[in-house]
């Protein structure tokens, strides 16, 4: 098992957990690239009951059902949350080793950014990736 651990710039939020990803996927969608506030969302699937989260977070509703997560004092992006699927995407910036970051697909790429090439070997899906006994919806 790996341990991802991570946090804010301004270090007042920390998280960590123990369990292996569901997944590490690359969300290209404008929702995501609006949030993020970059070309994509690089995010390290979990359950929520297994990331312990600690310091001021702001969350707000991008969607219905997607809560994102951010630090309250320095405004780093960290977590998009989708309680009613029971997962968490901690976004990959936010890791304090980035080299854990091993992405399984790219996904939303309709959306992708038009000077952005993607060069590597995974998997892309023009919108939602395969259904996978978890959400399915647009992005997390």
């Amino acid at each position: 098992m790996t341990r991802f651990c991570g946090g804010c710039i301004c270090k007042a939020v920390r998280y960590e957990t123990t369990a292996d990803p569901l997944n590490q996927r690359v969300c290209h969608c404008k929702e995501c690239q609006t949030a993020i506030g970059a070309a994509f969302n690089a995010r390290v699937l979990m359950r929520i009951e297994d990331v312990s989260i600690t310091g001021p977070i702001s969350t707000f509703y991008s969607s219905e059902t997607l809560e994102r997560g951010s630090c309250s004092r320095c405004g780093s992006s960290i977590f998009s949350r989708r309680t009613s699927a029971g997962v968490i995407g901690l976004t990959a910036g936010s890791l304090d080793d980035s080299s854990l970051f091993n992405p399984d697909m790219h996904f939303w790429i309709s959306s992708k950014q038009s000077w952005l090439e993607i060069a590597d070997e995974l998997p892309q899906y023009p919108e939602a990736p395969p259904y996978k006994g978890y959400s399915n919806h647009m992005c997390l």
